[in-house]
């Protein structure tokens, strides 16, 4: 018998608020100096591009990680998560060094450790108490809901006043990125960070990560209203395994650095942006991947190169209302993900093809892949009839069941009590 897929609904700001405010005076005795937030994101297409300095489009989702917490006056770090709430870790800042704290507290903790290493010596130990409904190993960034949350809260316990404003909120981002990459293991390029600090409301964060733009032009909003075109954008978490520090993505990361240099550029931004410049596009890509020694390495870049250039497609379709076309994207940039930078898993492929075999317009994995989760443009009020197809499906296979959600272009990181 197949059973009705969960979707997951978010928490809202009063629930999550007195959930994680509980939770910091169960476990420590004492009411919490306040209470933060920060979104998940579902990145809509530029897949493993952002630190190829390309481009990207994330949405921050309405599913947040609540953090309630305390400064202390050492440098001591206790935290506790509503996932386990028996469990509450211990770690000292003082002397901590990269790699020094193991499991999920390497997360808030490195982002202690980072804003201290970049010379914020006001930044001290502190209690925190986590509660979070963006779904864990879902491809979400769950992590860097995590993060920016603490250090939006780290931001206003110590004064810094980086979050006050968009430039400022880059030397958190920053410190998150550090956490994530150097104290957790887990390799970032920025993308999670920014649109868990950066995005707004209805609109999707067209962020450009070359590393000469400074933090005021390598972002722009764009709308994405889809209620207003009658569309919803259906999340489908596969629930397959999803990890991206068992080495696969720093490969994946390598391989592209190595083609960089080979080709003589800086990063393969560069060499994409050539191709979109050339009079005979498809000339100038063979031309590209005809320079470098080996299959896979060709197969790596032309994923980047194509994938950039898929984003700029797509904000064009959808801004002109061209939503077959829009969809034809999101399909092409799943095929390249799967056959060309080979990170998709069957559970991916299976609910893109269920999804649009039930009539999306275009469907996709989103994410770093190796498990995660998809994305579909469906007409609205559709949602839960391709997610039930996909979970059908699933059962038939013996896959894990799914879980699913409705995504809709939310509003960044901020204090909320």
């Amino acid at each position: 018998m197949m059973t009705t897929v969960q979707f997951i609904e978010p928490i809202s700001s009063r629930e999550g608020v007195a959930q994680a405010s509980v939770l910091f005076v169960d476990t420590f005795g004492k009411a919490p100096a306040g209470v933060w937030a920060a979104p998940g994101r579902v990145n809509l297409i530029g897949e493993h591009t952002d630190y190829n300095a390309g481009l990207c489009l994330p949405i921050a989702l309405p599913h947040r990680t609540f953090v309630a917490l305390r400064p202390r006056e050492d440098s001591m770090v206790r935290l506790v998560s509503s996932m386990n709430p028996d469990d509450v870790t211990t770690n000292d800042l003082a002397g901590l060094r990269a790699r020094g704290v193991e499991g999920w507290s390497a997360y808030p903790a490195g982002v202690a450790w980072a804003l201290r290493q970049a010379g914020y010596d006001g930044v001290q130990g502190f209690d925190a108490a986590f509660v979070s409904c963006v779904p864990l190993g879902s491809g979400l960034s769950s992590s860097a809901a995590m993060t920016c949350s603490t250090a939006l809260a780290l931001d206003d316990v110590a004064g810094l006043g980086f979050g006050a404003s968009d430039a400022g909120r880059v030397t958190l981002i920053n410190a998150a990125m550090t956490a994530e990459n150097d104290m957790a293991g887990a390799s970032t390029g920025g993308l999670d960070q920014n649109a868990s600090m950066r995005c707004t409301p209805g609109h999707a964060l067209l962020l450009d990560c070359r590393p000469e733009l400074t933090a005021l032009n390598n972002v722009s909003q764009q709308p994405f209203d889809l209620a207003g075109r009658g569309l919803e954008l259906l999340v489908v978490d596969t629930q397959a395994p999803h990890q991206l520090n068992d080495g696969q993505y720093a490969q994946r990361r390598t391989t592209c650095e190595q083609a960089a240099r080979i080709l003589g550029v800086r990063n393969l931004r560069v060499s994409a942006d050539a191709v979109a410049a050339a009079q005979d596009q498809r000339q100038a890509l063979a031309a590209v991947l005809g320079a470098l020694p080996d299959e896979t390495m060709r197969k790596r870049v032309r994923h980047v190169i194509t994938e950039i250039d898929r984003v700029r497609q797509f904000v064009d379709a959808f801004a002109r209302g061209d939503i077959a076309e829009a969809g034809r994207l999101f399909n092409a940039s799943h095929d390249s993900l799967a056959k060309d930078y080979e990170v998709t898993v069957p559970e991916l492929d299976v609910a893109v093809d269920v999804a649009r075999h039930r009539g999306a317009y275009g469907a996709r994995m989103t994410g770093g892949g190796f498990g995660g989760s998809i994305i579909a443009l469906v007409d609205a009020g559709r949602s839960r009839e391709v997610a039930q197809a996909i979970a059908d499906e699933f059962a038939r296979q013996g896959f894990h069941a799914p879980r699913a959600l409705a995504a809709v272009a939310s509003a960044s990181a901020s204090k909320e009590a």
